[in-house]
C-alpha cells in the first residue's frame, strides 16, 4: 500500500504526464494543410474576377508566409472582428436575386465568400502580401458548403471566419477543408488533404 503522501504524488505526477501528453498532442497537429492537386476554381470567383480584374491580378509569384508577430496577430483579430461585427449577413438570392454571386460588400451587406473577400482586400491594401492569404471552401459542421481566409503564417495557418469573433488554427475549426487559391497565382486553385473521400463526401452531399 502507498502512503498517503506518496498516493499524493503520484496523482500529482499522474496529472502533469496528462498535461504533457495533452501539450503533445497539440504539438503534434499539423500546422499546415496538406495540398492535392490543381482544380477548378469556384464559379463564384470566376465570375467575380470577371467583374472586377483589379482584384484577380494574377500570375506567378514566389509564395510568402507571413510573420507572426503579436502585431500582425492584433491586427487580424481586429480585421476579422471588425469585418464579422460590421457586415450584415445576408444571402445572395435575398441581396441580388441569384444563387451564387461573390462581391466585396461595399453596402454593408453580404454572405461568407463577401466577408472573405473585404478581408483579403483589408489586409493586402494594409500591405500584407496576398501570397499569404488565401480564399478556402470548406465543408463546415453541418457539411454545408462555407468560405473562410486562410493566412500562412511561419507559425501555421490560421482562420479568419465569419462565424468565430476569433482567429485559430485551420485545425480548431472543426471544418473539412475542401480547397483554395494557389500561394503562387489566387487564380490557380488546389485541393486540400486527401481527394478521394472528400469528392465521395462532397458527391453524396450534392447529389
Amino acid at each position: 500500500m502507498f502512503s498517503f503522501r506518496e498516493q499524493k504524488g503520484l496523482a500529482v505526477a499522474a496529472i502533469l504526464l496528462g498535461l504533457t501528453v495533452s501539450a503533445r498532442a497539440a504539438d503534434e497537429r499539423p500546422l499546415y494543410a496538406s495540398l492535392g492537386d490543381t482544380t477548378r476554381a469556384p464559379i463564384g470567383w470566376v465570375e467575380f474576377c470577371t467583374e472586377t480584374p483589379a482584384e484577380c491580378k494574377g500570375g506567378q509569384s514566389q509564395p510568402r508566409d507571413i510573420v507572426m508577430t503579436q502585431a500582425a496577430w492584433r491586427d487580424l483579430n481586429k480585421v476579422n472582428h471588425w469585418v464579422n461585427e460590421t457586415i450584415k449577413p445576408m444571402t445572395d438570392m435575398d441581396h441580388w436575386g441569384v444563387v451564387e454571386k461573390w462581391s466585396i460588400p461595399t453596402d454593408g451587406y453580404g454572405d461568407c465568400e463577401d466577408y472573405v473577400l473585404l478581408k483579403r482586400k483589408m489586409l493586402i491594401d494594409a500591405g500584407w502580401p496576398r501570397e499569404a492569404l488565401l480564399i478556402t471552401v470548406v465543408r463546415d459542421k453541418m457539411g454545408e458548403g462555407h468560405a473562410v481566409l486562410t493566412v500562412k503564417s511561419d507559425k501555421g495557418e490560421f482562420i479568419l471566419d465569419n462565424q468565430n469573433e476569433n482567429v485559430v488554427a485551420w485545425t480548431d475549426t472543426g471544418y473539412r477543408f475542401v480547397k483554395r487559391q494557389s500561394q503562387g497565382d489566387p487564380n490557380v486553385w488546389v485541393s486540400l488533404g486527401d481527394p478521394r473521400p472528400a469528392a465521395l463526401t462532397a458527391s453524396a452531399r450534392d447529389h
